[in-house]
């Protein structure tokens, strides 16, 4: 039988005294590992040069990274049921703080990747339980309030991280990207211990499915390093083609042994259940569609509209300060009305914004832009909050740590998509219209394919308010 650990009751509302404390500390450690996931991408220049390397070995500071906490997150979700959630979080943030510290003391790129490789370890630990450590800790009608913060503070962390990254290298140099996490990390520590209690069922053994846990990670690792390589190619190597049949075989193995496992790593029976399965689809999809924007979007304003790279990093704050302000809000209106529709009008403004750059891309100024990410705000923000609540709450209590780490796995999935997909999309368009040179030198070339792009990210986004919508049905 499950046994409890102590917890902390208000006694006249049922929900926890330290809830907004334990909310602050959680939200932080997300961003910490949304933020480190990109803010290397602004350093990787200065990185390169200090170690004295190329781009094709610096780069692997990002992809170690990226990799161990995406292949991890499954296994440390389900690691939770006997450890216990608490637990789980508190060591996988001590791992990263230290490993954070000895990341910015590295004195070779070796180094460096293989403290980003700890990091990652660390990352996934506290990021696959944070949103069931949320959950949990609010009383049924404030959860979708606290799992709009959640939303907040990964759109805060994936898109601030380059603007912070640049704005430290250039003052205090490329090892404080990685310092700055050691006194934060300390202090989050010190109100963990004393506040981060929270009632929560735990497993009496360890009961883990360990060569399924093997093939998922050659699965995703492979996938990931696939989408990587096609990215920048847009062909298939023979690399790439031995990468993508690693990752079919597999995937396919990994779903055969769960199928078939007394005690699998990812119970395939929660994706039979309708309210969790759409909302997850409509998840990646969202994560897609945002991060395409995300990885286009520069390139169109500095190489299109002349943009500094500072000047492209404020307005990408837009839709995160947008998301601040609104995911709550939305959040709050959920849990007194639970409209079923909250997520699926999000998406449709998503997908209007979307569009609407599309259209615009040859009379773009900076209104429009500003226009165009508010609408991003917005939509993200009313999908945010109800998609999460709604995930989590659709699984039995016991399967909270599962629930968590899967959507962790999907939202970065999502992430590494965007990035292959809409690199793909680019380099294929590109060659298309016989333009080799640098993507920053293309001018008027890349209007055309900033714009189909752009109707690309739509049509994910329609696809998921479908999902969305269907969900209810």
């Amino acid at each position: 039988m499950p046994t409890m650990i102590t917890e902390i009751i208000n006694e006249d509302t049922g929900a926890y005294k330290n809830r907004y404390i334990i909310m602050v500390i959680v939200l932080m450690g997300i961003m910490m590992s949304v933020i480190d996931g990109t803010v290397v991408s602004i350093a990787l220049p200065t990185i390169t040069a200090y170690f004295n390397v190329d781009v094709s070995s610096s780069q692997w500071t990002i992809t170690a990274y990226l990799l161990t906490m995406t292949s991890l997150l499954l296994i440390f979700g389900r690691l939770s049921e006997y450890f216990g959630k608490v637990n789980l979080f508190m060591v996988g943030f001590t791992i990263f703080t230290l490993s954070s510290l000895a990341c910015g003391l590295s004195s070779s790129l070796i180094m460096l990747i293989v403290c980003r490789v700890i990091q990652g370890f660390g990352a996934a630990m506290v990021f696959s339980i944070s949103g069931a450590i949320l959950f949990q800790a609010f009383p049924e009608n404030e959860r979708g309030k606290a799992m709009g913060f959640l939303g907040s503070a990964v759109a805060i962390g994936s898109i601030a991280g380059p603007v912070l990254g640049g704005l430290i290298v250039d003052t205090l140099g490329w090892e404080y990207i990685f310092l700055i996490n050691v006194p934060i990390g300390i202090i989050l520590l010190a109100l963990s211990l004393k506040y981060l209690n929270v009632n929560e069922l735990k497993s009496d053994k360890l009961d883990i499915d360990w060569p399924g846990s093997a093939i998922l990670i050659v699965s995703m690792v492979s996938l990931m390093l696939f989408l990587g390589d096609l990215g920048k190619n847009v062909s298939m190597s023979p690399v790439a083609t031995a990468l993508a049949v690693l990752a079919i075989v597999s995937f396919v193995a990994f779903i055969y042994r769960e199928s078939h496992c007394a005690g699998p790593l990812l119970d395939l029976s929660i994706f039979r259940i309708k309210k969790f399965t759409l909302p997850v689809l409509a998840m990646i999809l969202t994560f897609i569609a945002n991060f395409m924007l995300s990885i286009v979007g520069p390139f169109y304003f500095q190489g299109v509209l002349h943009y500094s790279a500072s000047q492209v990093g404020i307005l990408y704050l837009v839709t995160p300060m947008v998301m601040v302000i609104a995911a709550p809000v939305t959040g709050m209106l959920y849990d007194r009305t639970r409209s079923k529709y909250y997520a699926c009008i999000g998406m449709v403004i998503s997908a209007l914004g979307y569009v609407a750059m599309g259209l615009l891309v040859r009379n773009f100024n900076v209104m429009i832009a500003v226009g165009i990410f508010i609408l991003s705000g917005i939509g993200g923000s009313l999908f945010q909050s109800p998609n999460n609540t709604e995930t989590m709450g659709s699984l039995p209590p016991r399967k909270l740590g599962i629930a968590s780490s899967v959507t962790s796995t999907i939202r970065n999935l999502g992430m590494a998509l965007g990035v292959s997909i809409s690199a793909i999309l680019v380099t294929f368009q590109l060659t298309m219209a016989g333009y080799s040179g640098p993507i920053l030198e293309a001018g008027s070339t890349l209007i055309p394919i900033v714009s189909n792009v752009m109707f690309v990210s739509a049509a994910l986004c329609m696809i998921a308010a479908a999902a969305s919508l269907l969900r209810n049905v």
